[in-house]
Order: C-alpha cells, then sequence, then structure tokens
C-alpha cells in the first residue's frame, strides 16, 4: 500500500516519509479498512514533531488517528457482516504504529463506527477528534437544553462542532472570534451570538446577553489566555471544559474566584475517554449528523503524497476549518 510514515520526530518536511509498505496483518477483532479521506489534526502534527513531549513510541509510526472509508475484510471475531461498511475513525494511531495517512488501516472493530448513510466520507473523517471532543466539553457533566454555553474559539474544528452539537441539545451559544471572516463561519455554524475579542469587552457582553447571571457552561480552547475571564463570566456552580492551553502551558488560577463559585474544571483529551462516555459521543454524533445538525467545514484537502504541506498548513492555524488528505484518489 501508499503510506507515509516517519521514523524520528521532527519537522515535517525532514521526517515524514513517503511510498509503498506492506498492508498491516489483521487481528481477529480487528477489521482492515480502505481509507477515502483521513483527518489531519493538531495533536496529529505535534506528536510528529515531539512538542507534545510524547516519546517516538515505534519504530516506524504511519500519522493521523481519524479518517473514513470502507471495511474490506474482518477478523474471525468480528461479523462478516461488517465487509462493505461505510466507517469512521477513531484513534487509529493513538498507541498503534499505523495510522490513517495510509491506503489501509487495521484497527480494532470497535473503532470503526458505521458512517450514516447521508454522510459523505468527507464528513465523516472530521469526527474522531474534533466531534468527539466538542461532545465531551459539553455533555460530561449532563444535559445543556435550555442552558447558556460559551465557546471559545468558535471558528476552530472543535469550536464549530461544539457550537452545532450544542444548538442540536436545545442550548443558547455564544462563541468568541478574532477575525470577521471567523465571525461568519460561526454564525453559519449555528452560534446565537459571536463576540469579536479583539474589538469588544467580553466579560460585559456576556453579563449584557444572561442579564448578569453568566454562563452555565464554558468550552475553552486557549484555557491558559481565558482563565480570568472564564471565572468572570461563569455562574455559580458551572462547569469550564477545556481541551486546549497552548500558550500558557502553566495558567495561574484565580482560586478563590473559582472556588466560591464552586466550579467544576474539568480538562478533556479525547485520546483517554471513558469507555461509556466515547459509546454516548459516538451514539449522539451519529445521531446529530443523521438528523443534518453536524457538518464540519473543510478548510484545505491534499493528496497522500503532499501530507508535508498538509502538517505545514495546520502548524501555520491561519486555514478557518478541517484540513484533510483525499487518499482514494491520490493513489488511484
Amino acid at each position: 500500500m501508499y503510506a507515509v510514515w516517519y521514523e524520528q520526530l521532527g519537522a515535517a518536511d525532514q521526517v515524514l516519509q513517503f511510498g509503498k509498505m506492506e498492508i498491516p496483518p489483521l487481528g481477529p477483532d480487528e477489521v482492515r479498512v480502505r481509507i477515502h479521506t483521513a483527518g489531519v489534526n493538531p495533536s496529529d502534527v505535534k506528536r510528529r514533531s515531539g512538542t507534545s513531549n510524547l516519546p517516538l513510541a515505534f519504530p516506524r509510526v504511519i500519522p493521523q488517528s481519524d479518517g473514513a472509508g470502507v471495511i474490506e475484510a474482518v477478523g474471525p471475531h468480528v461479523s462478516p457482516s461488517r465487509v462493505g461498511e461505510r466507517v469512521w475513525l477513531w484513534n487509529a494511531q493513538f498507541g498503534r504504529p499505523f495510522g490513517t495517512a495510509a491506503e489501509y488501516v487495521v484497527l480494532p472493530g470497535a473503532q470503526a463506527v458505521r458512517l450514516p448513510d447521508n454522510v459523505d466520507f468527507e464528513t465523516g473523517t472530521c469526527l474522531g477528534v474534533p466531534a468527539l471532543t466538542a461532545h465531551r466539553c459539553l455533555f460530561a457533566d449532563g444535559p445543556i437544553q435550555g442552558q447558556t454555553v460559551l465557546i471559545t474559539g468558535g471558528a476552530g474544528s472543535v469550536g464549530s462542532a461544539a457550537i452545532q452539537l450544542a444548538k442540536w441539545a436545545g442550548a443558547t451559544v455564544i462563541t468568541t472570534i478574532s477575525l470577521p471572516e471567523k465571525g461568519d463561519v460561526a454564525r453559519d455554524a449555528g452560534a446565537d451570538y459571536v463576540l469579536n475579542y479583539r474589538q469588544e469587552d467580553v466579560a460585559a457582553r456576556v453579563s449584557e446577553i444572561t442579564q448578569g447571571k453568566g454562563v452555565e457552561r464554558i468550552v475553552d480552547v486557549a484555557f491558559g489566555q481565558n482563565v480570568t475571564l472564564d471565572a468572570t463570566v461563569i455562574r455559580p456552580g458551572g462547569v469550564i471544559a477545556t481541551y486546549g492551553s497552548d500558550a500558557e502551558g502553566y495558567p495561574r488560577l484565580p482560586f478563590y474566584e473559582l472556588m466560591r463559585k464552586t466550579i467544576t474544571l474539568r480538562f478533556v483529551l479525547v485520546y483517554l475517554l471513558p469507555d461509556a462516555a466515547r459509546q454516548q459521543g459516538i451514539a449522539d454524533v451519529n445521531a446529530a449528523l443523521e438528523a443534518g445538525a453536524l457538518r464540519p467545514l473543510i478548510a484545505a484537502r491534499f493528496p497522500l503524497g503532499k501530507t508535508v504541506q498538509a502538517h505545514q498548513a495546520v502548524e501555520r492555524g491561519n486555514l478557518i476549518g478541517n484540513v484533510i488528505l483525499d487518499i482514494a484518489e491520490s493513489v488511484s
């Protein structure tokens, strides 16, 4: 099969290799998926570059955890009826050497989820990390129907998914953005209020929108930068769920302000979700897809042979939406 791999950590143009290698062997509980599209997430490029502070766990690694395709073969412990099933994938490369930057991937059958008939492969490849992260942040602490949720970074892949899932679940959504074009994306996702944090006093606007009560939930992409804002606008008993803090890895907390409001602070790492939470997330994401309530935005597409450029595009951080690899087309 054609694949992309790396054997040491470093810059994309220095360590990523493209060529042919053997298809991984099929285990008894596993399925072999012919990949149509693969997702390139920030966590994928951080792991490859070494900035995630994780060692290279295998001599050779095919990157990336998200993708979508068709099951072509199954192990003896998997129902033969799954052959031909359209699926989306999660955690393909987590704890394993073979990710989705290849024509084929072999992984446990549970990590290949049926893709609803009305959903294309491009959408399916944007679910494993972005949509499941958004789901966990929103619903880990119970239903949100009738609540007001603040989602920072509403034009990002996780932020956009969180907006759409929150609206699907009956919440009012306030989101923050940094550029006018990102505001358009957040509005298209369904946000009720879009605040440009470079031009507006977000705390004052949230207080105005909520009539001084604050928000019940916060989904935060940049916790270190936003923790003071979060502590100000969260209402007593609320939940702050965060999945990122790239600019400030060691945040200083306004401890007493958070304590006096009896705030729950939740850290979300999608690769390590509890099994029950993962299964609920999968069920809800598929239900939202079938209802037409979840529509990921594709920012850029690359052929498999241009995986270096795809990784570099994600690292630059100036694209609005998901970056994917068109594998079926590029190696056919």
